[in-house]
Formats: C-alpha cells, structure tokens, sequence
C-alpha cells in the first residue's frame, strides 16, 4: 500500500482542501458508472481483506479488534484514511479520460 502522508503537511495548499473534501468533489464530477465501479472495487478490496481475517479469526473477534482498534490508533488510522481517499481520487482522475 502506498503511503502518501508526506502530502499532508500542507494539505490546503496541494489539495484545496482536505483529501476527502477532494475525492467527493472529484466523485462529484465524475460520471455515475465510473464512480459506482470504483466503489465496487473498494468493497472487493474490503471484501477480500475480510475473508481473509475470517480465515484467523471468528466474526466475533473481528468486529471486537475493529470496534477497540481505533480508540489505540486513532492517529495512524486518520492518516491512513487520508491515503486511501488520495489514493481512491487518483483511480477516479486517471479513468476520467478513458
């Protein structure tokens, strides 16, 4: 995965904003196919990372790391989250042409 938290010391001057504010406005702009396919490959991805978990753990156990897990790491989840809405923005533009 690819981290883009060197990006986020001075958001507002890359991105006009925050990178959430952007994916949405690029969304926003962007066709209703292109963007309901990019959510499916977001929900493949969670898919796939869940069966995979599944594959360790009881449901029951998962849903318990997931609830306690931010409340630890509510710094790295955040910068995390930031990377994957740069991340998911950069599929959209990159198909906006095609």
């Amino acid at each position: 995965m690819t981290n883009y938290e060197a990006l986020f010391e001075d958001e507002d001057d890359i991105f006009g904003g925050t990178p959430k504010s952007k994916f949405w406005d690029i969304a926003n702009q962007a066709s209703d196919d292109l963007v309901k396919d990019q959510f499916d490959k977001i929900f493949e991805k969670f898919a796939v990372m869940e069966i995979m978990l599944r594959n360790h753990y009881q449901d029951e156990e998962i849903q318990k790391m997931i609830k306690s897990y931010p409340l630890a790491n509510e710094e790295e989840i955040e910068h995390h989250k930031k990377s994957l809405y740069i991340e998911f923005t950069g599929d959209i533009v990159c198909r906006l042409d095609s």
